[in-house]
């Protein structure tokens, strides 16, 4: 078997014209027809690159020096923007992020969905540092250099970037890096902890340790110390996500939580639960979809890929019964717990395969007035072609993937409803992820 020979890359950096942006937020150039992926850049600038990468159709660039800039080009609120994975649009003004959010899903509507809203919602939008509140930082040691490194992947390979602190991190995360990397070098098992999740509610924040050996007396010791200077939850997980355990503190339930003020509503979740990391757009995100839904007392109304009862417990506070469901069964058992919580007794929460037909589920059976639906990334195109046999006047749809809301989008225009409003959320700032909220109506205008 020959071994295929590597393709050397060009030594010398080369010009760029930056032409426009590709969904993943590259600036995107030609040389010869060829097209060029360049990192850092913004359409109309002309920059100097390195070439990083190089495939038969295209090359892949990382701007060293901007020749021409553009107007929508800021300084990085971060030191570590340029090389950092974590985020990829700090060098771009947060009016232009956000237009470029709303260009990308116009775009998937009209190329996936064969459909556009009738009309456009403004663009939600929160503060752009220090917002997000769950995360998975990985570590490693590095033997040469003697010195553990925290952080995310650098922009497109597997190091880690080297930082000190971390700009749009819950701040009491966020400000700690340094000395979380200090904590784990002190650690007899520093080079078996290769990740820490963070998870931060309005009161409290958790770390959870990813310990591949058992931890010593000591190590323990020195992670419960850490948590107790600075108000953290700690926790070990030795082997999966069930494995998880909390050291500290040592009394009450090993929960975290948040409120929905406009609801008034506490609810309660596990630091490995799913929760929107953006607590300022969940709070805006989750009265807008309410006010499209315009829920009437004794209404029946349906929440799919519900979770911990984030969109269902605050539908509750009008509809005549809400029924949740979700796949995974340990947040069915969340959902009931924080129902319970909040006393509310017009709720069920049910598990289901969300990828298969459930129309003939006792739950089901009576049909809805209105259906929310927030699915995982993958999108909802299956119960999309169903969801009309339940009879709902409307369906919200919120969407982590505006290619495949674009889709679904297609599917229900198809079966009956209109498109009648969409628009995005800003829940990560400074990245290229779009978050976005369409409102569907059976029948014509």
């Amino acid at each position: 078997m020959t071994r295929r020979r590597r393709k050397s890359l060009p030594a010398e950096p080369v010009r760029c014209v930056i032409e426009k942006l590709s969904h993943d937020g590259r600036g995107i150039a030609y040389k010869e027809g060829k097209i060029q992926f360049v990192d850092g850049a913004l359409p109309g600038e002309t920059v100097v690159a390195k070439v990083i990468g190089s495939r038969s159709k295209f090359d892949e660039l990382r701007t060293l020096e901007v020749i021409e800039r553009a107007p929508e080009r800021v300084e990085p609120p971060c030191a570590f923007a340029d090389l950092c994975g974590g985020c990829s649009l700090q060098h771009m003004g947060s009016d232009a992020q956000i237009q470029f959010k709303e260009t990308t899903l116009r775009e998937n509507f009209a190329h996936f969905g064969g459909t556009e809203p009738e009309a456009w919602e403004p663009p939600m939008r929160s503060p752009s540092l220090a917002y997000r509140r769950k995360a998975r930082l990985g570590v490693r040691f590095v033997p040469k250099r003697d010195s553990v490194l925290v952080g995310f992947r650098e922009k497109r390979n597997s190091f880690l970037t080297d930082i000190t602190r971390c700009e749009v991190l819950d701040a009491r995360i966020g400000d700690r890096i340094t000395g979380l990397r200090e904590l784990l070098y002190t650690l007899e098992a520093h080079s078996s902890i290769p990740q820490v999740e963070v998870a931060c509610g309005d009161d409290d924040a958790a770390l959870v340790f990813r310990n591949m050996e058992p931890l010593s007396d000591k190590d323990q010791e020195r992670l419960i110390e850490f948590g107790k200077a600075h108000n953290l939850h700690i926790y070990l997980q030795p082997k999966g996500p069930d494995t998880v355990y909390r050291i500290w503190p040592t009394d009450g339930e090993e929960r975290l939580s948040y409120r929905l003020d406009s609801f008034d509503l506490t609810l309660k979740f596990h630091p490995m639960d799913f929760t929107q990391v953006n607590a300022q757009i969940n709070q805006e995100m989750v009265k807008k979809a309410l006010d499209w839904l315009d829920v009437q007392p004794g209404e029946r109304v349906l929440d799919l890929f519900c979770g911990l009862g984030n969109f269902t417990l605050p539908l509750a506070r009008n509809a005549g019964h809400v029924v949740g469901v979700e796949g995974d069964e340990a947040m069915v058992v969340r959902g009931r717990e924080n129902a319970a919580l909040n006393d509310l007794d017009n709720v069920t929460f049910h598990g289901a395969n969300l990828q298969g037909d459930f129309t003939s589920e006792p739950w089901a059976r009576e049909g809805f007035d209105r259906i929310l639906i927030d699915p995982p990334r993958s999108g909802a195109q299956e119960i999309c072609e169903y969801l009309p046999a339940f009879g709902a006047q409307r369906i919200v749809y919120v969407s982590c993937n505006p290619a495949t809301l674009a889709r679904d989008a297609g599917v229900l225009v198809s079966k009956g409803y209109r498109l009648v409003r969409a628009g995005v959320m800003d829940m990560f700032p400074h990245t290229t992820h779009v978050e976005s909220i369409a409102l569907f109506e059976r029948g014509k205008k």
